[in-house]
């Protein structure tokens, strides 16, 4: 009879999605010939080799795969057993693993932070900043409990709540504050600023003024929402942001900022986690917290909104 642990399932995971020994084992918090003995066993346990070996890196072999998918789906299985405790004991959430999408982080964390730790006071607060298909992985992987995101996801797995709509506003030079306010026509004979591909902000930007994937050449990309007001600062060109970015964004940066005319572009943001997970009751609290604190961080970017045009 095998007698595989956790552990053991642990390191391996940590090994497949890190293709290395050495970040797999400092993402373990433990030496690399530690978590190469208990991979070595896991192997010799199960008599087949879970990875092909190459100088700097190694890759799963086709059992490996397969082995992959049952590991997590027991790993998973464990951290909702640890849920299930942590929810019985004073609906006490103990650590708390938010994934934030990096078009909502900067504006809404500061405020969501110091709401959730007076609402649960005592929790550990762990905050992941990434892009939408990486948090949707890790969550479906239990490396996060929720994460705050721009919806539709429609994955069948996971529950999803509709938190708050936010409007998208232009943002152009300072020297173009009483000019006409483009249409999506208008907009796509401009120089337009985007962020980089993988920033669902990217997409929904492009949805709205019927741009193509296959970007015209006077569409130039940016790293981050920051980037992209500094460059419309300098005079390259326009581009688009939420308007709870709007207080943070353009403070430092000689642009004016204007609203469309309706039907405005806008997105539904919203907060998901797994349908398994039985500290549900708990993320609908900090729903409730989430939009809250956002529907706060709009009204003073509103506020924001005429001085800055």
């Amino acid at each position: 009879m095998m007698n595989v642990t956790l552990k053991q399932l642990r390191y391996f995971d940590a090994l497949a999605q890190n293709g290395h020994f050495g970040r797999a084992a400092a993402a373990c918090s433990v030496s690399q010939p530690a978590l190469s003995v208990q991979i070595k066993e896991l192997e010799e346990m199960l008599g087949f080799s879970l990875f092909e070996r190459m100088p700097r890196q190694v890759r799963l072999t086709a059992l490996g795969h397969e082995f992959l998918t049952r590991a997590q789906d027991i790993l998973r299985s464990v951290d909702e057993l640890s849920e299930l405790a942590r929810a019985a004991k004073d609906h006490n959430v103990g650590q708390l693993r938010v994934g934030v999408i990096p078009t909502i982080a900067p504006y809404l964390l500061p405020t969501l932070v110091r709401h959730l730790s007076l609402s649960f006071a005592g929790a550990e607060i762990n905050i992941r900043e990434s892009m939408t298909p990486n948090l949707l992985k890790e969550l479906s992987e239990g490396r996060i409990d929720t994460a705050i995101l721009a919806l539709p996801v429609s994955e069948p797995s996971l529950t999803e709540i509709a938190l708050f709509d936010e409007d998208f506003v232009l943002v152009r030079p300072a020297h173009d504050r009483n000019a006409p306010v483009p249409d999506r026509d208008g907009l796509r004979e401009m120089r337009l600023l985007l962020l980089e591909e993988g920033h669902c902000f990217r997409d929904q930007a492009l949805s709205f003024c019927n741009i193509p994937s296959n970007l015209p050449r006077e569409t130039l990309e940016g790293t981050s929402l920051s980037t992209l007001v500094q460059m419309v600062g300098a005079g390259i060109g326009v581009t688009l942001i939420p308007e709870m970015a709007v207080g943070v964004e353009t403070r430092s940066a000689a642009v004016s900022v204007a609203r469309f005319a309706d039907p405005q572009p806008k997105r539904t943001v919203g907060m998901v986690w797994r349908r398994t997970s039985p500290l549900a009751h708990q993320y609908q609290r900090i729903a409730e917290i989430v939009r809250q604190s956002a529907e706060a961080q709009l009204i003073a970017s509103r506020s924001r909104l005429h001085t800055a045009g």
